[in-house]
Order: structure tokens, then sequence, then C-alpha cells
């Protein structure tokens, strides 16, 4: 998919991350505000306020009410909780996809098994690559998901499509989702991809969504080779009466 094809709030969240992992805009430097990115766009405001939640949500800037949007100071860091999908309203994690392979297939014939689910019900297999800068393969994305919960899933522009907002859209009620983190070894295929010798241990992400009535709505497996990047989980321990 070309720029000019990709949804405009995404034109502009691509935009404007250029702008801050090019270091032109520096931790703590103000953003444009809403009004202002409309005029720079020439946009709505509900088109500039989805590009600068992306990015939020990405963890490239922070928003304050009243004050505005500034760059974050650890760019390179990224929030475990958002691949579980409670933070998530934009991508899960930054950067662009490359759609590998979309499919209908038999619930056996998937590389991921999804629980609960026949052998032979209908499953969408989605493959996909995240982008980094110069086009670089930051990880892998695995995506199964039982086709009677996304029947036009294959009809929707693929590359910037994040699952969780798509199946919210569509009315199903997704209430939990788990993340295992486990080791993993590189096969040839896989090191080749990523520049890495066979063999170099890495992260195999795994998601577990599920819906209100208990059923299984998506299986996620990431591969994730070790970069800069630093993830964290943060809690707030603070009781009721001590926030504001």
């Amino acid at each position: 998919m070309s720029g000019r094809e990709l949804p405009l709030h995404v034109q502009i969240r691509r935009s404007l991350e250029a702008r801050i992992r090019s270091g032109q805009w520096v931790p703590g430097t103000r953003i444009p505000t809403e009004v202002e990115l409309c005029e720079e766009f020439g946009v709505s405001r509900i088109t500039a306020q989805r590009a600068l939640r992306d990015l939020a949500d990405a963890g490239l800037i922070v928003r304050f009410r009243r004050r505005g949007s500034f760059v974050a100071q650890a760019v390179d860091q990224g929030n475990l909780l958002r691949f579980t999908g409670l933070l998530t309203q934009g991508p899960e994690t930054h950067g662009d996809h490359l759609v590998i392979s979309a499919q209908v297939l038999p619930a056996s014939a998937a590389r991921l098994r999804l629980p609960g689910v026949p052998a032979e019900e209908a499953v969408i297999q989605m493959e996909r690559q995240k982008l980094g800068p110069d086009d670089l393969v930051i990880n892998t994305e695995l995506h199964v998901l039982p086709f009677r919960l996304a029947p036009d899933l294959l009809n929707q522009p693929l590359a910037p499509l994040t699952t969780h907002a798509y199946l919210r859209d569509r009315g199903v009620e997704l209430v939990r989702a788990r993340l295992y983190v486990e080791p993993h070894a590189l096969d040839e295929a896989q090191a080749e991809l990523f520049g890495l010798p066979a063999g170099t241990p890495v992260f195999r992400w795994l998601r577990e969504t599920w819906t209100r009535r208990g059923e299984i709505a998506e299986l996620l497996e990431e591969i994730v080779p070790p970069r800069s990047d630093r993830f964290y989980v943060e809690t707030d321990l603070r009781g009721p009466s001590d926030r504001t």
C-alpha cells in the first residue's frame, strides 16, 4: 500500500513519527496542536486527534490536558500492557506493516490452533511484518481469528489495521487478553529475514484475546528480536484517596 492509499490519520502519524525519530523533534519538544495539524495537513479535527492518539498509544508522545502534547523522554521504551490491548486504540507497536499473506482456511490448517474452535471451522490467518526505519523488519506477526467474528476482515486495508479495534467496531465485546512472553531461537528463514545468525535467542510473544461469551477472538504471535528498545509494565500503587 502506497503512502497516498493509507488513511489520512496514518499518513499524518507517519510524518510526525519521522520528525521524532530523525531527531528533528527532540524529547520534550511541544507537538503542534490539533488545530495546527488541521491547518498543516488540511484534515478534520477528528483525523488530527486520531493521529495524535496513535502517537501517544505508541509511546512516542505524552499528552496533557490544557498543556498540549510533547515528545516522550524515552522514545524506545514500550509498555507491555499495550500488547494485551489494554492501552491500545492505535497500532500495538509503532511502525508500518507489510502484509505477507491473508487467507481463509480450516482451523486445522492454521499455524496457530484456536482453543475450542473445531478443526473444520473456517478461520482467517494473516501474516505481517512490522517495518521500522529504512524498511527494516522489526518483528513478525501471525494473526489467527475465527472467520465468523471477522467475515469482512480481508476486505479491509490490512497494512494499518489493528485487530482489536476492528473487532470492537464490528460489535465483538472483548473482555480479556493474556500475553505470554517466551524464549525462542530463530530458524534459518527467520534469521535471514532479520539479518541475524540462525539460533539467535529472541522473544516469542503470544497474545490470547477472549470475548464476553468466553470464546477465543484471536491468537497473535509476534517474533521480536532484541533491539535497543526497553519494555516495561507500570502499575499505579496509590489508593483511590491518593489519586487526583
